[in-house]
């Protein structure tokens, strides 16, 4: 054995102990398993954690000289790593995207801006001694599996650190690299972009929207970043165009009565609802929910597909924008000419200074072999989304390869509580065979005719497939009993925000504070807005109104249950 150093981004050097390949590295039974962690972002804190929840002993391996993965901003694009543009505010509110066993600070804004982010993300590593496993500015250069993989499940780990590389030998892998590292950038689908004088670039280089002062600009793609950008650029561009194949559904980051939107739209309640009427039903009335803000046909924007369900987009300015002419919707392009564009189904030429290509991001493993890990069409053959189906020893796990509709901390959460205990064997997985034809089942994407369709690569229900994994580690709160026990926590529960301290209720790694956090979730809610302290006079009628919602709860509860 040998002590290898390592910098972190303090300048201290911690010791990161490695084991040479030369030696025997099989642990008795009784001693802790030795874990590699592949990046040290949002899921590689969360597996570190649970690693040592359960007595593992995790090493997580960081390439650059800092944690935060994707919120950690730079001015400039890093190899590798996930990038994100000054302006960046996350999608999800604090209550909904914190871990589930460590809220947000409660002064935070709902809607949290990528340096508080990572402030949060650093508090968490702080509180949970995270800092101690980190090797920081370590790439990892391979991770292949042993000679003796089918008796050992062992890994042999090669690492660059400071121009030496180094091996080590691991019982398990956890790889939290995440999917927005590799940019897609389509230029055969542009004709003529190679004869554009003027300036274009992948979304993932855009920091900061001065370069767009006084320029025609197109931003091609309508997610969110897109979105983003389109109305950045308005504020300083001569004009900007929108260009979108497909539409979307843009809704605000403020829902019904000012509350943020997932704290309405995710419920267990509401997905109960939305999953036991057909489909059809359902797309109409998330076509007349996302209509009730404006019309999205009046503005260029309707989703041209509204059978499968498409990521909405959050952005509370675009439709300002479009009303006021600062962002023009067209459609996708059919032509790039030397200093302007022609957009199909139009022979109007409009000239161009800049164009952003909000294309998306494929997704690799460099250091995998593709024996051990397959990407093909946009995802893997990974069972539950976490395990390659086809391994004769589960030791490998990937977490935070999926796009729920929810966020992504509490999902990488879930997942890394349920692998870390297949990975120590708690949980045995089902025969290779089996897990391989459900894996092949999901690929088909095939509509169940129920609820929304999610029919992308990498997209799941959220609370269902949370529930799943929580069943798996008997972690999931159960409604029934809590009803008899404590209904106004089961009430908080089943029509309440589907908060993540719900996922730390119960079971291992339960965090006490989880019912005080879900019975308090509103009142951090109105703590960041309500800064102004406003008296409210009492209503006969609000107070009626409160009894008999009561009274429609329970016999809501009554017909859901019986």
């Amino acid at each position: 054995m040998y002590i290898q150093f390592c910098a972190t981004s303090s300048s201290v050097r911690l010791p990161c102990l490695m084991a040479n390949v030369q030696e025997d590295s099989i642990f008795e039974d009784n001693m802790a398993k030795r874990v590699a962690i592949v990046g040290a972002g949002a899921t590689g804190l969360a597996s570190i954690k649970c690693c040592l929840e359960e007595g593992l002993k995790p090493t997580c391996f960081e390439r650059s000289d800092d944690l935060g993965g994707l919120w950690r901003f730079t001015e400039h694009v890093e190899e590798g790593r996930a990038s994100l543009y000054k302006s960046v505010v996350s999608n999800s509110c604090k209550e909904m995207s914190c871990y589930p066993d460590f809220p947000f600070p409660e002064d935070y804004p709902n809607y949290v801006p990528n340096s508080q982010f990572l402030d949060y993300l650093k508090m968490y590593a702080n509180r949970f001694n995270l800092l101690e496993c980190i090797q920081f500015k370590t790439k990892v250069c391979s991770v292949r599996k042993r000679p003796d993989f089918t008796a050992t499940g062992q890994w042999e780990v090669v690492t660059l650190c400071e121009g030496k590389q180094e091996s080590a030998i691991f019982d398990a892998v956890m790889v939290c690299t995440g999917f927005l590292t590799n940019p897609n950038l389509p230029l055969d689908s542009f004709p003529g972009i190679n004869n554009f004088k003027g300036q274009y670039f992948h979304s993932r280089e855009y920091k900061h929207p001065d370069i767009f002062r006084d320029k025609s600009v197109l931003v091609i793609g309508m997610g969110n970043s897109g979105t983003d950008i389109a109305v950045e650029a308005s504020h300083l561009a001569k004009k900007v165009f929108l260009s979108t194949t497909g539409g979307a559904w843009v809704i605000s980051r403020v829902f019904d009565s000012g509350y943020p939107w997932d704290m309405v739209f995710m419920t267990r309640f509401q997905n109960t609802f939305r999953n036991s009427l057909p489909t059809p039903i359902v797309n109409w009335l998330i076509a007349k929910r996302m209509n009730s803000w404006f019309n999205h046909a009046n503005y260029g924007l309707i989703p041209e597909d509204r059978v499968q369900l498409r990521e909405p987009v959050l952005n509370d300015e675009l439709p300002g924008r479009i009303i006021t002419g600062k962002v023009l919707i067209k459609p996708r392009v059919k032509e790039v000419k030397e200093n302007s564009v022609v957009f199909s189904n139009t022979p109007k030429e409009e000239p161009i200074d800049i164009i952003v290509f909000a294309t998306g991001y494929t997704f690799a493993f460099p250091f995998l072999d593709e024996t051990v890990v397959k990407v093909e069409d946009g995802q893997a053959s990974l069972y539950k989304y976490i395990f390659p189906a086809h391994l004769p020893k589960p030791t490998l796990a990937v977490i935070g390869l999926i796009k729920p509709l929810g966020s992504l901390l509490p999902t990488g959460d879930t997942q890394a509580r349920w692998a870390v205990r297949v990975l120590k064997g708690v949980i045995k997985l089902p025969p290779s065979s089996i897990m391989i034809e459900e894996v092949n089942e999901r690929k088909k994407n095939k509509p169940s005719g129920f609820g929304l369709c999610y029919c992308k690569a990498l997209e799941t229900d959220y609370i269902t497939y949370i529930d799943e994994l929580l069943t798996a580690i008997n972690a999931k709160p159960n409604l029934f009993s809590l009803l008899l026990t404590d209904p106004r926590l089961a009430l908080a529960i089943f029509f309440g925000p589907c908060t993540p301290y719900q996922f730390r209720l119960t079971g291992p790694g339960k965090w006490e504070g989880a019912r005080n956090a879900i019975m308090t979730q509103w009142d951090r809610t109105f703590k960041a807005t309500k800064t102004r302290i406003v008296q409210e006079s009492p209503s006969l009628f609000a107070s009626l109104l409160k009894v008999f919602s009561f009274l429609a709860l329970l016999v809501a509860i009554f017909l859901i249950f019986l």
